[in-house]
């Protein structure tokens, strides 16, 4: 079995491979070729946790995968992360498992990388202001993402903590310089979603972090915090505004997601305001935008897909540059 590492993964896996390793996944589950079953979910209220395990198998990739990922906002406050975890690929041939690999960086960046996916495929071609609203886990991967899908002159990045909120924003403007983009610390939401093209929000926030009558024509958001019920990062305006909304997978957002049970269940929308999944974009099966007015709304909760895909290709690249460390039981 061949252990990856944070610093392992890094150096076979970029934000471009995973970007286009989550457009083959979105593809292969709405081509019904991906067998993941809506992901389980065990809450642990007292820590405000839970415990997420999310099972995949693509039988024409001869690979199957286990994600296990644990929510616990308040590790910030010990130095912990807020999301550990481990993916574990597996022969889908044998049953063997072949990697146990760091599942923290690999959802960072997969969840990221749905994110740049959906710039990709939806936003307008020419934009210049992004708006990252959360500084946690997430933030850093989404940044990169934004970053990856268009060429970009500013983000002003907006979180719970002004002064996390700096220097965030610090760290990042000395790991991202190749961008050359200008990145600037928001206090507030308004501050950073103002002219935004792109914007991202990657909070368990319960309440909505941004106004969405502020959004301006031709934005592409895309909210990717709310995997909750009573979760509601999303401000319902905007869906209301929007063209366009757009699923990783329409079946797990109707899962678990408040941004849209929510404003279903209190009438602001109904499901004929769905457009479908980005997959369906991806094969051609479905228009994705049509002009730079219209508002598009992308919402994901993550598939156990994206982990497979991902792992098979992060696998593949360290077996062959020779990247990781053996263990035999």
């Amino acid at each position: 079995m061949l252990l990856l590492s944070r610093e392992d993964i890094s150096k076979v896996f970029t934000m471009r491979d995973a970007i286009e390793a989550n457009k083959l996944a979105f593809q292969l589950l709405v081509d019904g070729k991906c067998n993941a079953p809506l992901r389980t979910n065990i809450q642990a209220p007292v820590h405000d946790g839970c415990f997420l395990f999310m099972p995949a198998y693509v039988e024409e990739m001869a690979a199957a995968s286990l994600k296990i990922v644990n929510v616990f906002p308040h590790n910030i406050d010990q130095g912990l992360p807020a999301l550990p975890a481990q993916v574990m690929l597996i022969d889908g041939t044998t049953g063997v498992v072949q990697s146990l690999m760091d599942g923290s960086y690999v959802t960072q960046i997969r969840t990221g990388a749905a994110s740049g996916a959906a710039f990709d495929v939806l936003a307008k071609k020419e934009c210049k202001v992004g708006a990252l609203i959360g500084t946690g886990g997430q933030g850093a991967a989404q940044l990169e993402a934004m970053l990856e899908a268009r060429k970009l002159e500013e983000v002003r990045i907006c979180g719970l903590h002004y002064e996390r909120t700096k220097a965030f924003t610090e760290q990042m403007g000395k790991e991202m310089a190749h961008y050359g983009v200008k990145l600037i610390p928001a206090a507030s939401s308004d501050e950073a979603i103002e002219d935004a093209d792109l914007i991202i929000t990657a909070t368990p926030a319960e309440k909505p972090v941004f106004d969405g009558k502020k959004i301006k024509k031709g934005a592409t958001v895309s909210c990717i915090g709310s995997y909750q019920h009573h979760m509601q990062e999303m401000d319902p305006a905007i869906l209301r505004r929007a063209s366009k909304i757009y699923f990783d997978s329409e079946e797990a957002v109707l899962s678990e997601a408040g941004d849209i049970l929510i404003p279903l269940e209190d009438g602001t929308i109904t499901r004929e305001d769905f457009t479908g999944d980005l997959g369906k974009v991806l094969k051609g099966e479905l228009t994705g935008r049509e002009n730079d007015d219209e508002i598009i709304v992308f919402k994901s909760v993550g598939v156990a897909a994206q982990d497979l895909v991902a792992a098979r290709e992060i696998y593949d690249k360290a077996v062959k540059a020779g990247i990781g460390t053996v263990w035999n039981s």
